[in-house]
């Protein structure tokens, strides 16, 4: 299987896995200058490359950086973020910051991480039953709150 990268713009770094067991690829600022996102302010920024993936049977999902995101509260904006198989435009990640410092995004700095992931494409049936489960419609917190079942 072959990803496809093209370079945008003078400056666009190439995706690359920071070690051998890493699942996602870095994603870096491809600016001109330093951007500062406020407190609680949404960004757009650009990644300068545009990717092929192989067919449909696969999509990119764009991920926040746990250092960014726990460290700086800053994180995609859409929260995961879906580049499906068929789109050539440029990356471009929606970040907002959720603490309440302002944070400066530099050029190169790393911003968030891709994972190339399989996509089930089933066949849609309609129906008017669904198979019953032991959970059943049970939704939120229906298993226990907290992560312990009670």
């Amino acid at each position: 299987m072959t990803l496809k990268i093209k370079k945008l713009r003078d400056g666009a770094h190439i995706p690359q896995n920071a070690t051998d067991g890493s699942a996602g690829y870095d994603l870096h600022a491809c600016i001109e200058e330093p951007i500062t996102i406020e407190a609680g302010q949404t960004c757009k920024i650009g990644t300068g490359i545009a990717i092929a993936l192989p067919d449909a049977s696969c999509a990119a999902f764009v991920y926040a950086r746990s250092g960014l995101g726990i460290k700086h509260g800053i994180v995609p904006a859409n929260c995961v973020g879906v580049i499906d198989s068929d789109y050539r435009g440029e990356i471009i990640v929606g970040l907002i910051n959720q603490s309440s410092a302002a944070f400066t995004i530099n050029p190169h700095d790393r911003i968030a991480q891709m994972v190339i992931a399989p996509v089930l494409h089933p066949e849609i049936e309609e129906c008017t039953e669904l198979d019953d489960t032991n959970r059943g419609e049970g939704g939120f917190g229906s298993t226990g709150v907290g992560g312990a079942r009670t």
